[in-house]
């Protein structure tokens, strides 16, 4: 064999080796990746927070908490099998069986049956590709295929037969769902690696990845003692932990979850009213005359507009979406955040504040002009800046009174909240916790001023609802705010100037002068003390 002949023999076999590493490397990847996605989610995962020595979880917790509060129910001590899961739940739990016997879930054959000409005919692909990663994590046999997922697959691991009810339970958490969705599961991860230019926030807050890590290491959520209260803030930070805020169980309906009702539970009231702002803007009212009747909400994100025909954004068209592309990363546009603050406004020039603008103006583009997208943005920019004006002016008002010790009762009458809690004036806990003048009325208005007007100014603007920033909600709530604390601060001040005024009146005029007051106290001093010393000697 000539050395022509054997080099190539050789090239052939080199390729042959580097090709087959390569295929085995790669499917090790995909499994290494949800595996080490997976160790990472658990590692990470706050669990009771910093201030864990602070509070205990309540039964209601497990809920909401799965990953560190959740055990099975002691009964009942079955083993149960696949398909005694499903007909013991539809006579216990009709309601759960009907919305998972209507799902997708159950009904993976007429996923498989898909045309191209379906809307859902994305859905044929994506269950192929979770049938891929089941393989590759050994929980499906190659080239098999699921016939469905049941209760048992979600409730105890994907694939088994039988479980114990009273030992293998679980509440499924993110990284249950991320085992057959392991793109999104990656997806919503990556709202953990947001980084603040000016540190204004912390790393990958605010999220959705993020939020029960917020609930749990807020101090006055710790400090509060009445627990069935406060879980009621775990009721929306639970998206750490769990699918279902957006995908409600048992359906769990892609068509649902792409409706701005599925995000109305939490983003609504005081502080994050972008629900009622939506359904007053223009683009709600579209929606609702028009939306609900027309729109096809089985339509893949990306398609909305052509196949699914909306003629308006939603919530999930606007925040999904990043250049093009959508994802369960949401925060990939984020510029003003929850709340407003000098930190953001002083920085809306940096590269990074500008280059999320003009991901803005493209997502808007979509069905305006550019100029009239960057000129609504820059409005509701400059608008809420207008606001942050009002509110920091108030703001040192209320610091200078607590400083000078004006508040009402505050050298008599002012407890410090329970720890972690610090007493701050006009404090975010002042919202959640209160005894004998703390908070004062100065301070609950400043509280409200900045956790809920100052919010609602913002998002109002933003989501382009007139009345929710001029009258009905915004600004004209925040100089209300405003001009209750300058008549406060007047009060007080002047109240602490005629006390002076009146003790001084107490004395004849030509002592009233304060370059006497020491001299004449003195004197009077040393005339007293004699006299009592003298009358003592006579004793």
């Amino acid at each position: 064999m000539g050395n022509t002949t054997q080099y190539f023999y050789r090239l052939l076999w080199l390729g042959f080796v580097i090709s087959i590493s390569f295929t085995f490397a790669s499917a090790d990847a995909k499994t290494t990746d949800f595996e080490t996605l997976k160790d990472n989610y658990y590692k990470t995962h706050p669990g009771k927070g910093k201030y864990q020595q602070h509070w205990q979880p309540i039964p209601i917790q497990k809920y909401w908490n799965p990953v560190d509060f959740y055990q099975p129910p002691a009964e009942p001590e079955v083993e149960a099998s696949r398909d005694q899961c499903i007909s013991c739940h539809q006579a216990i739990t009709p309601g759960a069986y009907h919305a998972w016997k209507n799902s997708t879930h159950a009904n993976l054959d007429k996923i498989r049956r898909l045309t191209p000409r379906s809307v859902t005919y994305y859905k044929k692909e994506k269950l192929k590709d979770i049938e891929h990663n089941l393989i590759q994590q050994g929980l499906l046999k190659k080239g098999g295929q699921l016939q469905d997922v049941s209760c048992i697959d979600c409730h105890g691991s994907v694939g088994a037969e039988s479980i114990s009810h009273n030992q293998d339970l679980v509440l499924p958490d993110r990284a249950s769902c991320g085992t057959c969705h392991t793109d999104e599961f990656a997806e919503s991860e990556q709202e953990k690696q947001q980084t603040w230019p000016q540190q204004q926030w912390g790393k990958g807050h605010p999220s959705h990845a993020n939020d029960w890590k917020a609930n749990v290491e807020t101090a006055v959520w710790a400090a509060m003692a009445e627990r069935e209260i406060a879980q009621g803030c775990d009721m929306c930070h639970y998206q750490q932990n769990k699918c279902d805020g957006c995908h409600t169980r048992h359906s769990f309906s892609s068509a649902e979850a792409r409706q701005p009702e599925a995000c109305m539970t939490c983003h609504n009231g005081v502080d994050h009213n972008e629900y009622e702002n939506y359904l007053f803007s223009k683009h709600g009212t579209i929606y609702q005359t028009t939306g609900k009747k027309k729109w096809n909400f089985e339509a893949p994100l990306k398609d909305a507009l052509t196949k699914g025909h909306y003629t308006a954004p939603t919530c999930q068209t606007c925040h999904f979406e990043f250049e093009g592309e959508y994802s369960h990363n949401l925060v990939r546009k984020v510029r003003w955040a929850f709340n407003p603050t000098p930190q953001i406004a002083d920085n809306l020039s940096h590269p990074w504040f500008e280059e999320r603008k003009q991901a803005w103006v493209n997502s808007c583009a979509a069905c305006h002009s550019p100029r009239f997208s960057r000129t609504y943005l820059e409005t509701a920019d400059k608008g809420t800046i207008q606001g942050i004006k009002v509110e920091q002016e108030a703001k040192k008002i209320v610091k200078a009174l607590h400083k000078d010790g004006l508040l009402v009762g505050q050298n008599s009458h002012r407890p410090d909240p329970p720890a972690p809690e610090k007493d701050d004036a006009g404090g975010f806990f002042q919202l959640f916790w209160a005894k004998d003048n703390n908070p004062t009325h100065v301070e609950r208005i400043y509280a409200d001023m900045w956790e809920h007007d100052l919010i609602k100014l913002y998002k109002g603007l933003f989501h382009v609802n007139p009345g929710g920033f001029t009258y009905t909600e915004g600004w004209s709530e925040l100089l209300r705010d405003y001009s209750e604390i300058m008549d406060e601060n007047t009060r007080l001040r002047e109240g602490t100037a005629n006390t002076k005024t009146a003790s001084r009146n107490l004395l004849p005029e030509q002592f009233a002068d304060d370059d006497l007051g020491f001299p004449l106290g003195s004197a009077l001093f040393v005339v007293g003390a004699t006299m009592l010393w003298r009358n003592n000697r006579k004793s």
